[in-house]
């Protein structure tokens, strides 16, 4: 069993382009939630998938099983999901000892730019980057369960992306 612990903020500006890494274009959907836990299906570049079982209701701190699926079955687990499809690139950003996974939404979530860093324990201080901006960890409102189920309307994204 892996922990994740990560902190989430929003992403003030593009100049965390020029240091991208990699990036990967991602659909996901939620099979399942619960207030402490979720199941989520994830496809990634449209090539492979992973089913993701995460477990905890601490917003820095969550149990985390994840398992390589075959992508016919992902697909078809997406078509029976709940709510909102998430459609997003994830890029990554390298700064210092961590890797940022910036997260730029597509579709119902176009214009959201979130930007993620996991660290290996929750005394780990993290640089922050200066495209970064206010810190949204624990915000259930910037979860992706709650993007994918919560059916946001567009103008509270507008208002969230700010």
């Amino acid at each position: 069993m892996a922990k994740e612990i990560e902190r989430k903020f929003l992403v003030v500006d593009d100049s965390w382009r020029r240091d991208a890494i990699s990036a990967v274009t991602m659909r996901q959907a939620y099979i399942s939630v619960n207030s402490d836990r979720s199941v989520r299906v994830r496809t990634l570049d449209n090539g492979s998938a992973r089913l993701t079982v995460k477990v905890g209701g601490a917003a820095l701190v969550r149990d985390e099983f994840e398992y390589d699926i075959p992508l016919t079955d992902a697909e078809e687990m997406i078509d029976l999901s709940l709510g909102n499809v998430i459609e997003k690139t994830r890029h990554n950003v390298k700064i210092g000892d961590f890797t940022w996974e910036v997260d730029v939404f597509a579709g119902a979530y176009h214009g959201l730019v979130v930007a993620e860093v996991e660290m290996k324990a929750e005394t780990d201080d993290p640089e922050i980057p200066h495209w970064v901006g206010r810190e949204v960890t624990g915000d259930r409102r910037y979860s992706n369960q709650a993007l994918a189920t919560e059916r946001l309307k567009p103008e509270l994204v507008h208002a969230l992306s700010r």
